[in-house]
């Protein structure tokens, strides 16, 4: 297993780090014994950094009980996340503690080593955290040392993650990144930022698993027909190919990827089955920073380009056209439009409802344009953006999303009087 150094306070963290949100399951429920298999299996091979959270049902109970069964809460880093999407309007420092206990309860445990604020979205949203004493109650968590480390989940857009990360000393952030979503979110900008501050550790490295088994065909025989970097090839692929020559199954290529910038400290991924762990193992022993060079990278640019021929609007994301006036996230938008192309309807409407706030108090729907223009100017590709932003605003919220997004705002709590603020 290789290790990166929390900076901040001289950890090592494991490269790979394990997500518990996708536990093996059986009939509805987490497969214990499974898991069992699974948790020490990872440990055992250098794993030291598991992630859970508290609206993750039975996960908290499942990783407490398998790591005090087996007498190894010391080798480990948990990281368990405050559930802010369940906070009232009217919350207060009582409801921190209440989930926080129920998280120690569950895990066994009577500190975590990393605890973060879950779903962070905007300023707005944590400047009333920090009105209703999150700070000072931070303070004495970490004074009592049931806290070791403060972070933060992010999931919003990338002008509101570099105020977060500018205004608070956060010890470690966690953020959306994969070759295909390179400017979705915090994006790579957001990475390089933080990580001059903080571990950052990177979910969805995978897209859910799309980038591992949900590629076009042509996309996996190109990573099956280019050589891989030495060290990292693997015989997990599918279809297999001769051992002799150093291939790399597209999970690989996904997690090299990520692995090749020394900005990402772990990677995280939510493995469910003891093949997906013993390929991640295999892979983790030889990641490394700046290994991929010019050949590797053209085949990832080939795959993207296979990616992106579906492409409504040729968006590179450098976020140019940036800050719109009105707050419509331009970028969000059209890479959500094209993910519905090249990705699958379900991935373009969900990273839509997270770029464009639907379930925000600001929105950066496409509908807040007011034709200004000044977008345009700046674009260097030329893009038409007040046309093609209709056309976005039309292919994408039709009225059941438009329905699903009111429903969303009023359960987050979202819909708040801007005096509550």
């Amino acid at each position: 297993m290789q290790y990166r150094i929390d900076k901040k306070t001289g950890n090592k963290i494991s490269v790979l780090s394990f997500g518990c949100m996708r536990f093996p399951s059986m009939f509805g429920k987490t497969d214990m014994r499974k898991t069992e298999e699974m948790i020490v299996r990872s440990i055992d091979a250098g794993v030291n950094y598991f992630d859970t959270a508290w609206i993750y049902p039975g996960n908290e109970e499942a990783l407490g009980s398998v790591l005090h069964k087996n007498n190894l809460r010391y080798k480990v880093n948990i990281a368990t996340k405050l559930p802010l999407i369940l906070l009232k309007d009217d919350f207060n420092a009582n409801d921190f503690d209440r989930y926080l206990n129920q998280s120690l309860e569950r895990l066994k445990t009577d500190y975590i080593d990393y605890y973060l604020l879950h779903m962070i979205t905007d300023m707005d949203q944590w400047n009333k955290l920090k009105t209703r004493g999150i700070v000072n109650w931070i303070s004495q968590k970490k004074s009592a040392g049931i806290i070791k480390h403060i972070g933060f989940s992010f999931h919003g857009q990338a002008p509101e993650f570099l105020k977060i990360i500018n205004d608070y000393n956060w010890e470690l952030t966690q953020i959306q990144y994969n070759y295909f979503d390179e400017n979705f979110q915090a994006g790579v900008s957001g990475l390089r930022a933080a990580a001059a501050k903080m571990p950052v550790i990177v979910m969805e490295p995978l897209l859910g698993g799309k980038l591992a088994t949900g590629l076009p065909k042509e996309a996996v025989s190109i990573f099956n027909n280019a050589e891989a970097p030495a060290g990292l090839e693997t015989d997990f692929l599918n279809p297999p190919v001769e051992k002799k020559r150093k291939k790399l199954s597209p999970a690989g290529w996904a997690l090299a990827w990520l692995w090749n910038q020394a900005e990402v400290t772990s990677v995280l991924s939510g493995m469910s089955t003891m093949e997906q762990l013993d390929e991640n193992l295999m892979l983790a022993e030889s990641a490394a920073a700046d290994v991929l060079n010019e050949s590797h990278m053209a085949v990832y640019k080939s795959v993207l380009e296979l990616l992106n021929r579906s492409c409504k609007v040729k968006c590179t994301g450098c976020n140019y056209c940036m800050p719109c006036p009105e707050g419509v996230n331009i970028p969000g938008a059209f890479s959500a439009y094209n993910a519905r192309y090249s990705m699958g309807y379900m991935e373009g409407i969900k990273q839509y409802a997270t770029s464009t706030g639907m379930t925000q108090v600001k929105s950066g729907s496409p509908d807040q344009c007011n034709k200004c223009g000044k977008c345009e100017l700046r674009c260097p590709q030329k893009i038409s953006i007040i046309n093609e932003l209709v056309i976005v605003h039309k292919k994408m919220e039709p009225w059941f999303i438009k329905l699903a997004g009111t429903g969303a705002r009023a359960f987050l709590g979202k819909k708040r009087k801007q005096k509550s603020y």
